[in-house]
C-alpha cells in the first residue's frame, strides 16, 4: 500500500484545508450531491444537510440520492437479486448526476460519498463521465483499499482489496503514483483506529484474530487531501460535526460559522416510505434493505408527549402510501416529538419515534420491520438504532431502558447501530433510549398482536 499523508483535524490541518479549495466564498453555491453507503438511504444525510442549510447553502442545490437497491453483490461479477454491481451502481450515479446539472444549469457538482458510495463516486470519475462534471470530492470511511485482502476470501467482491475492481481504481496515475484522477479535488476522512471497515483484525468480518491485511489508514488515498477524526466510527466519518467542518473546511477555505442546525420556524417533513426484499433462498430469515416504495402502506403521524411517549391527541398526518413511496407532506411543530406509526402486508405495525426535528426534510425516510423468528417468543419488542453512527460502550454515555450496558452491543469498540430488548410482559409503559444528551421515548406495544417499537436517534 501506498504512503498517503495524513493530517489530523486540528488547527494546522484547517489551516491546510483552506490552502486545498478554490472555491469561491459567494453565495454562488455549486450543487452536491450526497452518495450513501451499503444498505443505506438518503436519510442519512439529513444532519449534513442541515449543517450546510445552517451556513448558507442553499436548499435546493443539495442533493440526496436513493439508489434503489443500494446493498453490493457478494461477488461483484455474479449477479445476485436485490442486489447492485459496480458497474449498475455507477450508472445510477452518473444518471442523477445528470438530472442534477440539467435542473440546475450548473457545469459541474460536488460529491459526498459514505462508504460504499465512495466506491461508486471513485469508479464514476474514473471510468465514467465524471471527471469532467466534478469539481470535487469528499469520501467518509470509504473500503478505497478493501475492508480485508485476503487470498481465497471472496476475491471479487467489491470490498475486497485484491478485487479487480479495487486493483484498477488504485493503480498509480501519474508519475508520482497518485491514487485519485487527476483534475478533481479530493478529501478523505477516516477514523484513527475506530472503523468497524477499516481494522487489522477480522473481527467485524466474521473472522476474530485472524488479519484482514489492511489497514487504519485504508480510506485514505495518495495524492487526496487525507484528514483524520480521532474516535470516529465508520459512519461517523460522514455524518458526525467534525465530519461537516472538515468537508466545508475543504470546499470554501474557511471554519464553518456553525456544525449545529439552527432551528427554523416553519417545519415542514416528507420522505419516502420503503421496505426490505426477502431472500429467495430464506424468506423467513433473510431480509435485505431496499429503496423501492413500499405502495399501499399506510402512515399516521401522532405528537407524543417527550417524557412518556404517550400520544397527545390524534393522528395529525395520514396518508396511504402510492408508488413514489412520498409518504408527506406535513407540517410539524417546533420542539414536538412524533410517533410514525406504519402498518402494511408483511410487515409488523411498526411505531417509530423520533425527537423534535429542528429543520424542514424532505429525507426522513421510514420504514416498518418485521418480527423474526427468533422473537416470536417476546411479549414486546423495542430497538434502539443510531442510523447515523454506533454505539461505543467505552465513548459513548447511553441508556435504553435504563441500562447503561445496551443489550447487543459489545463492551469495546463501535460495530453496532441497533440494540434490541425483547419484553416479557405486553403491558404498555413508557420506554426510553438516551445517547449522549438525546433522548427518545415511546411505547411498548403488544408483539403478540402484531406490533414492535422503533426509537430511532437523530445525531
Amino acid at each position: 500500500m501506498h504512503t498517503r499523508r495524513h493530517l489530523l483535524l486540528t488547527g494546522m490541518a484547517a489551516s491546510l484545508l483552506a490552502a486545498c479549495s478554490t472555491m469561491s466564498t459567494s453565495s454562488e453555491r455549486p450543487p452536491i450531491v450526497f452518495m450513501h453507503g451499503n444498505g443505506d438511504s438518503a436519510a442519512l444525510w439529513q444532519t449534513t444537510i442541515w449543517r450546510f442549510e445552517s451556513n448558507g447553502w442553499p436548499r435546493d442545490r443539495l442533493f440526496a440520492l436513493d439508489q434503489p437497491l443500494p446493498l453490493a453483490r457478494d461477488t461483484d461479477t455474479v449477479a445476485q437479486p436485490g442486489r447492485t454491481s459496480t458497474a449498475e451502481s455507477m450508472a445510477f450515479l452518473q444518471a442523477e448526476v445528470d438530472r442534477v446539472l440539467k435542473a440546475t444549469g450548473a457545469s459541474k457538482v460536488i460529491l459526498l460519498g459514505n462508504s460504499r458510495g465512495g466506491n461508486t463516486i471513485r469508479n464514476y470519475v474514473q471510468n465514467g463521465d465524471g471527471a469532467g462534471k466534478v469539481s470535487h470530492v469528499v469520501l467518509g470511511g470509504n473500503p478505497a483499499h478493501g475492508i480485508w485482502a485476503v487470498k481465497g476470501f471472496n476475491e471479487q467482491s467489491e470490498f475486497s482489496g485484491l478485487s479487480s475492481f479495487v486493483q484498477q481504481l488504485n493503480a498509480p496515475k501519474g508519475t508520482n503514483g497518485d491514487e485519485i484522477t487527476p483534475g478533481v479535488r479530493w478529501l478523505t476522512l477516516r477514523s484513527d483506529s475506530n472503523d468497524k471497515y477499516a481494522q487489522p483484525d477480522g473481527v467485524w468480518i466474521g473472522t476474530p484474530g485472524k488479519p484482514t491485511n489492511i489497514g487504519y489508514d485504508s480510506p485514505a488515498l495518495k495524492g487526496a487531501t487525507n484528514v483524520v477524526l480521532p474516535r470516529a466510527d465508520h459512519r461517523e466519518t460522514s455524518f458526525s460535526p467534525a465530519a461537516f467542518a472538515a468537508t466545508w473546511q475543504f470546499l470554501t477555505g474557511s471554519a464553518p460559522a456553525t456544525t449545529t442546525a439552527t432551528p427554523e420556524a416553519r417545519i415542514v417533513l416528507d420522505g419516502r416510505l420503503t421496505g426490505f426484499g426477502l431472500s429467495s433462498t430464506d424468506p423467513a430469515s433473510g431480509q435485505f434493505t431496499n429503496n423501492l416504495a413500499l405502495s399501499g402502506a399506510q402512515l399516521a403521524v401522532y405528537a407524543v408527549d417527550p417524557a412518556t411517549g404517550a400520544r397527545l391527541g390524534g393522528a395529525v398526518h395520514r396518508k396511504t402510501v402510492a408508488a413514489d413511496g412520498r409518504w408527506g407532506p406535513f407540517t410539524a411543530q417546533p420542539g414536538t416529538p412524533y410517533e410514525f406509526e406504519i402498518a402494511a402486508p408483511g410487515y409488523a405495525t411498526t411505531h417509530i419515534y423520533r425527537s423534535p426535528f429542528p429543520r424542514s426534510s424532505n429525507i426522513v425516510n421510514l420504514r416498518p420491520d418485521r418480527i423474526l423468528p427468533a422473537d416470536s417468543d417476546a411479549k414486546a419488542i423495542v430497538i434502539f438504532t443510531r442510523p447515523r453512527g454506533y454505539f461505543d460502550a467505552e465513548r459513548d454515555a447511553m441508556r435504553f431502558d435504563g441500562q447503561s450496558a445496551l443489550p447487543g452491543v459489545p463492551p469495546k469498540g463501535s460495530g453496532m447501530s441497533s440494540s434490541k430488548i425483547k419484553l416479557a410482559s405486553d403491558t404498555q409503559r413508557a420506554i426510553t433510549g438516551e445517547f449522549n444528551g438525546e433522548r427518545v421515548t415511546g411505547l411498548t406495544w403488544p408483539a403478540t398482536q402484531g406490533h414492535m417499537a422503533l426509537l430511532e436517534l437523530t445525531y
